[in-house]
């Protein structure tokens, strides 16, 4: 398939990690391909969970992935600002399917406000016993966190000022074409 082209629509996939389907998005179009990230945004997006329910997501959500980050990050623009969403998580593969990654549970929610929260930090203890993550994965994870706040704090990246102004601009010209 090669790298999906501005405009396309791609299926995310994500996977637990002793390899079972966690969560499947439908339709995410492309915004931006780069050699080390992809930018998407979900509208009304089919979702399907691991027991086979489905729902359809409510608003526009950027979606950042790195090939070399162990996090993604989703920015659901709501009317009262935007929420951020981050996934601590394998960084993604791309394949003929799908842009897949491994979940690794834990979550930081970052408020309109910029109050931010860890979460799901039982469930990550849980999942860590229970299919055996590695040391080094658990190492890697909470570097990976730090990182993260670091972002979030300095508004790098997916939180940088402007950017979800300019990739929803371009979402929206995209859409018209």
């Amino acid at each position: 398939m090669g790298v999906p082209k501005e405009g396309e629509f791609i299926t995310i996939k994500s996977y637990k990690h002793d390899g079972s389907l966690h969560r499947t998005w439908r339709d995410t179009m492309v915004l931006k391909t780069s050699e080390c990230s992809i930018i998407g945004l979900n509208d009304h997006t089919l979702v399907t969970e691991s027991d086979g329910r489905r729902w359809v997501t409510r608003e526009p959500a950027i979606v950042y992935f790195h090939t070399k980050y162990w996090f993604n990050v989703i920015a659901m623009i709501r009317e009262k600002g935007v929420s951020y969403y981050c996934n601590l998580a394998s960084p993604y593969v791309l394949d003929d399917e799908a842009l897949k990654y491994i979940d690794y549970d834990l979550d930081v929610k970052v408020f309109p406000d910029g109050e931010k929260r860890l979460l799901d930090v039982d469930e990550y203890e849980a999942h860590s016993k229970q299919m055996h993550y590695s040391k080094e994965i658990d190492f890697i994870l909470k570097e990976n966190v730090k990182i993260l706040v670091d972002w979030i704090n300095n508004g790098k990246g997916p939180f940088s000022p402007g950017y979800i102004d300019i990739w929803y601009n371009r979402y929206k010209q995209l859409s018209r074409k």
